[in-house]
């Protein structure tokens, strides 16, 4: 067993909560074990003054942490598997996925108690096309403007007033203790999440097995399989998570159910649909709602996206 393990997280207030999670719980069940952390900053962290569907590619807050991974710097990567790109490079494996934290999106306001008590033309702010496309679809009166920056920035520029409310991952409210006067849950089947939101996955060098041995009493069956269903489907479509893509997994027993959406920028065509089966085919079953999704109208509304991204 190793006595010291270095991870590497991006530099926000959430991904070294995330990062200093998964070390105090190694330390906790590895007595002797020194942790480290890593910090790096990655392209998405350094581009804050453009949207990040006009930013382009995929793995925007992951391919230079993966490179440290690569190169030896560090032992193991903790990342929100929202962030992380349907397909990991040669030499990497996404070895464990913790118990997820709650999967839904949040609106947060000052004081509106619901989504249709906000005003006509109310700023609503969000860094997401797939946010930015459901709130559409709902409410095409809402003007969406772009939020980028750490999600307690987000929440600083709410409550100072630059927005009538803002929509943001429930989970990572959660893990920093983040609020605001009125929180409203978005919750699936209505409003459905990214693939793996509010998950964390562990990554580190498939060839590592002393990192592996240390990190693997930190996986959780259910979570795992419902999000290999999810990133089944966004395998399926090659999409990343800059793009109008939704997907939800549920375990019951021995089963996987999984949605998958996907949509324009202006949520006014939509192609949504389901499948059930086994959850040892969780990512099969990903792939084949991603199949029917393309071939109901998902890829003529991709390739139209695609076309017009940098």
């Amino acid at each position: 067993m190793k006595k010291r393990i270095v991870i590497a997280t991006r530099g926000s207030k959430l991904a070294l909560w995330q990062a200093e999670h998964v070390s105090q719980r190694l330390a906790a069940a590895h007595p002797g074990l020194v942790t480290e952390l890593l910090v790096i900053k990655t392209k998405g962290d350094k581009i804050l003054d453009v949207p990040l569907a006009k930013v382009g590619g995929k793995g925007l807050f992951v391919k230079e942490i993966e490179e440290a991974l690569l190169d030896g710097r560090a032992d193991l990567a903790v990342h929100s598997m929202k962030d992380v790109p349907a397909e990991q490079p040669e030499g990497l494996v996404l070895g464990v996925v913790p118990e997820r934290e709650e999967l839904s999106d949040a609106l947060l306001t000052r004081g509106e108690t619901s989504l249709s008590a906000l005003a006509p033309g109310a700023r609503v702010g969000t860094s997401s096309l797939r946010r930015t496309s459901q709130l559409l679809m709902r409410r095409r009166d809402l003007s969406i403007v772009d939020l980028r920056g750490n999600l307690d920035t987000r929440v600083g520029k709410l409550l100072r007033g630059d927005f009538t409310a803002i929509v943001v991952a429930g989970a990572g409210l959660n893990r920093l203790g983040l609020s605001a006067p009125v929180r409203i849950p978005l919750t699936p089947p209505d409003f459905l999440p990214a693939a793996g939101q509010g998950a964390l996955g562990i990554e580190y060098r498939a060839n590592d097995a002393d990192t592996a041995t240390c990190v693997a009493f930190l996986d959780h069956p259910d979570t795992r399989d419902a999000v290999a269903a999810e990133r089944g489907f966004l395998a399926g479509l090659d999409g990343g998570c800059q793009v109008p893509i939704s997907a939800w997994a549920v375990i019951t027993g021995q089963t996987v159910t999984v949605t998958g959406m996907v949509s324009d920028t202006r949520g006014e065509r939509v192609i949504r649909e389901t499948a059930t089966g086994p959850r040892t085919e969780a990512r099969a079953i990903g792939l084949r709602v991603a199949d029917t999704v393309l071939a109901k109208g998902g890829k003529a509304i991709l390739d139209e996206l695609y076309a017009g991204a940098p």
